[in-house]
C-alpha cells in the first residue's frame, strides 16, 4: 500500500477499528498479568469494551463527514466508558479528536497537536496525576510527536516517533511507579495506549500489527484508581456538596482546580470554552465559592447540599443532559422519593438486591463492569427523581461518578466496593428519605462494615501472608490486601475470618458463589460457630463468579 501523507475521515474511522481490534487482541494477556493476583482482569477488558462502544457509534456517523465521525467518537466514548481504565481512554480519545475535529485531512503537524491535545486532556481531568501511568505514556508521546513534526517531518514519521518515545516511556513507568518495580511489569493503561499509535501506523503506512505477546514482559493492571481517587482521607468526613456553574476564562481554571484541591475532595471540573460545571465535597462553604471569585470568575445556578441532611438552595437545571435517550418505562415500579441502582455480580444477588428494594440491578463486577450507558439506562428507568447508585467495585466508580452530569435526575454515589458493603448500606436504605440523607445513613453503616473477598491465585507474587503460587487460595481484605495463602478454599476462608472478626463484630454475612460447594460452606460455619460463638451468621447464594466466598463483618 502507498503511505498516506494525511489522516483523513476514511483514516481515522480505519485506525479507531483498528485499535478497538488489537486491544480485543491483547485483552486476554493484558488481563493475565496483573500486579495483583487476583483475577479482576479488567484493564484489556475495559479498554476493549469502551473502544467497541465507540467503533458502534462511529459506524452510525456519515462515513465522510469528519466533524460528525469525531463527535461520534466523543460521544461514544463517553457513555461507553467502563472502568478506571475506559474513563481515562475515553479523555484521551476526546482531547485526540478535538484537535482533530476542525483540521481537515490533518497531516503531521495536526496529528501531532492532536496527540498533545490528547495527554492534556487527560492530565487536566485529574487533580493530582501520578507519573508512571498512561498519563506519561500519552505526554511523551505527543512531544516526540510535535518534535518531529517541527522538522517537517511526513505523517508516518511523526506517527513512528510518537510510537518510539511511548515504548521508552512505557519501559520507564517501574522507575516512576514502585508498585510496578516491585512486580516487575510496566504500566497495563500505557501498554493499551501504545496499540493506538500501531493502529495509526498500520493504516498510514502498513506497518505490521504487534502480536499479542509482544506487548510487554508484563502489565500492570488496575493502577489507575491511584489517579482517579486522589483523596487519602476520609472523603466521608467532608460535610458538603457544592455545585454551581462557572463562567470563567479558560486559563484561570486550572489556579482555580488548586484552590479547591486544599478544601475539598472529590472534585469535578469539566467543560470549556469559558463555562465549567463544578462539583466538590467540603467542609468550607464560603471558601468554595470565593475560590471562583478570587480567580475572576462568575459563579451561577450555586447548589449547597448538607449530606449529613439534605440543603437544597435552588434547584439545579442540568446542561448536559442525555440528549434523545429514552430509557425503559418506571411502569410497574413504586414512585419513591429516592430509588437505588446497584451493580449485581450473579443472579442471586441480583434477587437479593431487588428485595432489599433496589429498582435498578446492572449486571456486572469483578471481569464484567458496565458502562456509562447501562447504568445511566438503568438511572433513567428507576421511579424516582433522586437515585442513589451502588456500583460495589472500585473500577465502577469513577463511571457512576459520572452520571449525574447525564440525567435531569439528582444521582449520588456511595462508593461500595464489593457486594458485602452493598447489602450492609442497603439494610438502612429509606425509600422516602432524600438522596443525600440516605448516602449519609449508608456511609455511616459502611463505617463499621469489613469485607474480605477468597478467590484463586492467577499469578506468581508475593506478599504480607507469604509467597502465592498460580492456582494458591487467596484471601483478600481492603486495605490490608492478601492476607491469608493456602490450598484450600475452606483453609484460607477460615484464616480470613480469623483476621476479619474481632470481638467487636456483631454479624457476619456469607455470600456463596458459584464455586461454593454445601461441604465447603458447613465447614466454614462450623469453624465460625466454634471460634466466634457469639456472632450472628447470615447466608445468601450470591452466584458471583471467581470468588467462591465473600464475607462482610459488621
Amino acid at each position: 500500500m502507498s503511505t498516506l501523507e494525511r489522516l483523513g475521515v476514511g483514516a481515522l474511522r480505519d485506525t479507531i477499528a483498528t485499535f478497538r481490534d488489537a486491544v480485543r487482541d491483547h485483552a486476554a494477556r493484558i488481563n493475565r498479568l496483573n500486579v495483583y493476583p487476583v483475577p479482576d482482569g479488567d484493564t484489556g477488558t475495559n479498554m476493549f469494551r469502551t473502544l467497541d462502544a465507540v467503533v458502534a457509534e462511529v459506524d452510525r456517523a456519515p462515513a465522510d463527514d469528519l466533524v460528525a465521525t469525531c463527535k461520534a467518537i466523543a460521544h461514544g466514548s463517553l457513555m461507553g466508558a467502563r472502568g478506571n481504565s475506559g474513563v481515562i481512554l475515553s479523555q484521551l480519545l476526546r482531547g485526540l479528536v478535538g484537535g482533530l475535529e476542525h483540521a481537515g485531512d490533518a497531516t503531521g503537524p495536526a496529528v501531532a497537536g492532536a496527540l498533545a491535545s490528547a495527554a492534556r486532556a487527560a492530565y487536566g481531568a485529574v487533580l493530582k496525576p501520578i507519573e508512571g501511568t498512561i498519563l506519561t505514556v500519552a505526554r511523551e508521546t505527543g512531544e516526540a510527536a510535535e518534535k518531529m513534526a517541527a522538522t517537517g517531518a511526513p505523517l508516518a514519521e511523526v506517527l513512528r516517533a510518537a510510537r518510539d518515545a511511548g515504548q521508552a516511556a512505557l519501559d520507564r513507568t517501574p522507575d516512576l511507579l514502585p508498585v510496578l518495580k516491585q512486580a516487575g511489569v510496566v504500566d497495563a493503561g500505557g501498554a493499551g495506549f501504545l496499540l493506538l499509535l500501531d493502529a495509526a501506523l498500520h493504516v498510514v503506512d502498513g506497518a505490521p500489527m504487534p502480536e499479542p505477546g509482544e506487548v510487554g514482559e508484563g502489565i500492570a493492571a488496575d493502577l489507575l484508581d491511584q489517579i482517579t481517587h486522589r483523596g487519602e482521607g476520609d472523603v466521608s468526613e467532608l460535610r458538603y456538596e457544592v455545585m454551581f456553574f462557572l463562567h470563567v476564562a479558560d486559563p484561570h481554571i486550572d489556579d482555580f482546580k488548586q484552590a479547591w484541591g486544599a478544601i475539598g475532595d472529590s472534585i469535578v471540573v469539566v467543560g470549556g470554552d469559558g463555562l465549567f460545571n463544578c462539583h466538590v465535597h467540603t467542609n468550607d462553604i464560603g471558601a468554595a465559592i470565593e475560590s471562583a471569585l478570587l480567580n475572576d470568575g462568575r459563579p451561577s445556578k450555586i447548589r449547597v447540599t448538607d449530606l449529613f441532611e439534605e440543603v437544597d438552595e435552588e434547584h439545579h437545571l442540568r446542561e448536559q443532559q442525555l440528549h434523545g435517550h429514552h430509557g425503559p418505562s418506571t411502569a410497574g415500579l413504586p414512585a419513591v422519593t429516592t430509588a437505588v441502582v446497584a451493580v449485581a455480580s450473579g443472579q442471586g444477588l441480583a434477587e437479593l438486591f431487588g428485595q432489599l428494594g433496589v429498582q435498578g440491578v446492572v449486571t456486572g463486577g469483578q471481569t464484567m463492569n458496565p458502562s456509562t450507558a447501562e447504568l445511566l439506562a438503568a438511572v433513567d428507568a428507576v421511579n424516582a427523581q433522586q437515585v442513589l447508585v451502588l456500583p460495589n467495585n472500585k473500577n465502577i466508580i469513577p463511571v457512576a461518578e459520572q452520571l449525574d452530569a447525564l440525567t435531569d435526575k439528582h444521582v449520588m454515589v456511595v462508593r461500595t466496593r464489593s457486594m458485602p458493603e452493598a447489602l450492609a448500606a442497603l439494610v438502612v436504605y429509606d425509600p422516602e428519605a432524600s438522596v443525600a440523607a440516605n448516602r449519609g445513613t449508608m456511609e455511616a453503616a459502611l463505617e463499621g462494615t469489613v469485607t474480605g473477598e477468597v478467590t484463586q491465585a492467577i499469578r506468581d507474587t508475593d506478599s504480607e501472608a507469604g509467597p502465592v503460587r498460580v492456582g494458591d487460595w487467596i484471601g483478600l481484605v481492603r486495605g490490608d490486601g492478601i492476607v491469608a495463602v493456602g490450598g484450600t478454599v475452606t483453609s484460607v476462608a477460615e484464616s480470613l475470618l480469623d483476621h476479619l472478626i474481632t470481638d467487636d463484630h456483631e454479624i457476619v454475612t456469607v455470600i456463596l458463589g458459584e464455586q461454593a460447594t454445601r461441604e465447603r460452606t458447613d465447614e466454614i460455619l462450623a469453624w465460625i460457630e466454634d471460634r466466634r460463638p457469639g456472632v450472628e451468621v447470615e447466608v445468601h447464594r450470591g452466584g458471583q463468579p471467581l470468588y467462591p466466598y465473600l464475607f462482610g463483618v459488621e
